[in-house]
Formats: C-alpha cells, sequence, structure tokens
C-alpha cells in the first residue's frame, strides 16, 4: 500500500520548502526539500502530526537529503518526534542519506543514539518490509536469502 501526501510551498527564499510523504506498509517517508527554517519547522511539524497513525509505531524514515539549507530547526524537528515516540513507548526515527553536517548536529545535540542511520529510502523501506515479512523468515529458517522469498522464488 502506499499513500502519498504533498506538502504546500512556504518560504520566501529560492527553494520554498516542499514536503512529500509517503505511506508505506511498514513505514513512512517523509521528504523535505528546499529551505528548511522556523516557518518550515513548523509546517513539518504539523506534516508529521497528520501522517502519525499511518505506519504501525510509527517507523518514521526522513530523507533530508535535498534540503539546501536548515538551521537547528531541523534538530527541533527530530527532538519533538524523538520525545513523543520515547512517551509512547513505540516507535523508530530513521534518516537517510544523512549529510556530514546533520550526522555532526545529531552527535553534537545527542540525538544520534535515538535514530537509525540507513545508506537510502529505498534500503530503509526494503529492510523494514523484510523484517515483517513471515515469508522472509521462513526462508531464512530454511536457509535461503531473504530477497528471494520477498520475490515468491520458492526452491
Amino acid at each position: 500500500m502506499r499513500s502519498v501526501l504533498r506538502g504546500k510551498l512556504s518560504g520566501v527564499g529560492r527553494n520554498p520548502l516542499r514536503i512529500e510523504t509517503v505511506r508505506y506498509l511498514h513505514c513512512t517517508v517523509v521528504r523535505a526539500t528546499g529551505e528548511l527554517d522556523h516557518v518550515g519547522q513548523a509546517r513539518l511539524s504539523a506534516h508529521i502530526d497528520a501522517v502519525w497513525h499511518w505506519s504501525p509505531g510509527p517507523v518514521l524514515v526522513f530523507d533530508l537529503t535535498d534540503l539546501v539549507f536548515y538551521d537547528s530547526s531541523v534538530i527541533g524537528v527530530l527532538g519533538v518526534v524523538m520525545r513523543r515516540m520515547e512517551e509512547a513507548g513505540s516507535g523508530r526515527i530513521i534518516v537517510a542519506r544523512p549529510s556530514a553536517h546533520l550526522l555532526t548536529a545529531l552527535r553534537l545535540t545527542g540525538l544520534l543514539p535515538h535514530v537509525e542511520l540507513r545508506g537510502s529510502v529505498e534500503e530503509a523501506v526494503a529492510e523494514l518490509a523484510l523484517a515483517s515479512d513471515p515469508a522472509a523468515d521462513l526462508a531464512v529458517e530454511q536457509g535461503l536469502p531473504p530477497l528471494q522469498a520477498a520475490r515468491g522464488d520458492r526452491r
């Protein structure tokens, strides 16, 4: 199942903030591009609130690679999400393709141990799908590579 929610443009800079959210069965991918400032922080937070229950947990995969500018607002958004998940006792934050600058900010603010890092959105989505796929679990027990089971190849 895949649903898409797109946010409106905001900001007065050359690169207005765009938010796209894609719903998968096991996670929600939040992709932000453009400039994320204080005004954008409120929009991104509201957008996350709107899709909070799209996935169990929730499991939120953030793709922030194409942000051309961000200040501490991105840390504020991730911090609020982390705190909300801790209060609920469930949820996961996955950051796909984090920049060196974002990694440094996460490390300095103490958020790094609370997020999972992946090389791409596709990697995160596939990993989550395989982790919750009973056919993949059965394949591992039978000694088959999980990707074969995910495609339905049975020997």
